[in-house]
């Protein structure tokens, strides 16, 4: 397996903008590497892209996913005071991006950073209330880096309602292995199903199945793979981060089998099948339930479509906050994808 392609693509595209509804720059990195590659693509109609590698076997099709859209944030209000309030996209917690530094994009293409915080962050000014007030969106709101005091100043910069708020990913790659950055969730996912296509292409390797690989663009809020799963897809694979932390068995280092999510238990034939290709290939791997979780998988399944469905990913540490993966996690990701496709 290609460390250094793998390191090298997720750094890119961690530091491409990407929140659920503007995932459009990412979707074209993608793209892009998929026709490096020599892999065919073709778009839905809300602009998920599918790439497809012919296999022996085409009366029947599998399809693999992983979603580009990350968590972010929309101008909801232009305060009479040059600073904004936000809505939230996606699910996280307020105090996960207490601090973080932003960049706003109008819609003419114009950028502007700024500093998301409370509205009372000053100790010297605020005293014991810059520690107790609620972090909620009506007290928190986005410091700009101009020179704005009021409504009409932000105006004319072009900002306005509706426009898109990314955080900064901050992504390091350490000497240990370990990919700190946020939005692990789900790209390491992504360039691990472009890790998986390099493989079979560079090593001519044809899969048993025709195998489509679905990069989905809504998932964070919940519609992500609802629609446009080809059509002769009979079993479909999430690639989607696992959550390590206390009373799971999930870990920074493994490819994690999920048994079963808030949408109930994915298909117990398919995970068997998973399981023993890891244990045969001595794979580092877990399996783990989620209770507070939903995948690309659930969506198809919700949807209705008459599919087996699995899900497997890296281990991402402090997910939907400060996250953290290892290189390992996707090597091993990667390899349990190739092993499925091949067997």
């Amino acid at each position: 397996m290609d460390i250094r392609y793998i390191n090298e693509k997720l750094e890119k595209l961690l530091n491409i903008p990407s929140p659920t509804g503007n995932t459009e720059k990412a979707l074209r990195f993608v793209e892009d590497e998929f026709k490096s590659l020599g892999i065919k693509t073709r778009r839905n109609n809300k602009g998920a892209l599918i790439g497809t590698i012919h296999g022996k076997n085409t009366d029947k099709e599998v399809t693999l996913s992983a979603h580009v859209d990350t968590l972010g944030g929309m101008v909801k209000e232009i305060k009479s005071n040059g600073r904004l309030k936000i809505t939230k996209l996606g699910g996280y917690v307020w105090s996960t991006v207490e601090g973080e530094y932003v960049t706003i994009e109008t819609l003419e293409g114009k950028t502007y950073t700024g500093t998301l915080m409370t509205t009372k962050a000053s100790s010297h000014v605020h005293g014991d209330d810059t520690r107790t007030i609620e972090r909620n969106q009506d007290n928190m709101e986005i410091r700009i880096d101009e020179r704005v005091n009021s409504e009409e100043d932000v105006l004319k910069l072009g900002i306005n309602i509706g426009d898109f708020v990314y955080f900064d990913p901050r992504t390091t790659l350490t000497p240990s292995g370990f990919i700190k950055s946020r939005h692990l969730d789900d790209k390491a996912g992504v360039i691990a199903l472009l890790a998986i296509a390099k493989y079979l292409i560079k090593n001519n390797i044809i899969p048993n199945y025709t195998t489509n690989f679905f990069i989905s663009n809504y998932e964070e809020v919940g519609h992500g793979a609802s629609a446009s799963i080809p059509e002769k897809t009979f079993e479909f694979i999430a690639i989607d981060m696992a959550a390590p932390g206390e009373g799971q068995a999930s870990d920074e280092f493994s490819v994690t089998i999920c048994a079963k999510d808030s949408s109930g238990p994915y298909d117990y034939e398919l995970r068997k099948h998973l399981i023993n290709l890891a244990k045969k290939e001595g794979l580092s791997y877990k399996i783990d339930i989620y209770p507070y979780y939903g995948s690309d998988g659930s969506a198809a399944l919700s949807a209705g479509n008459d599919i087996k469905v699995g899900l497997i990913g890296p281990g991402v540490d402090a997910s939907h906050s400060f996250e953290r993966t290892h290189i390992e996690a996707i090597l091993n990701t990667v390899k349990l994808g190739v092993l499925y496709l091949t067997n």
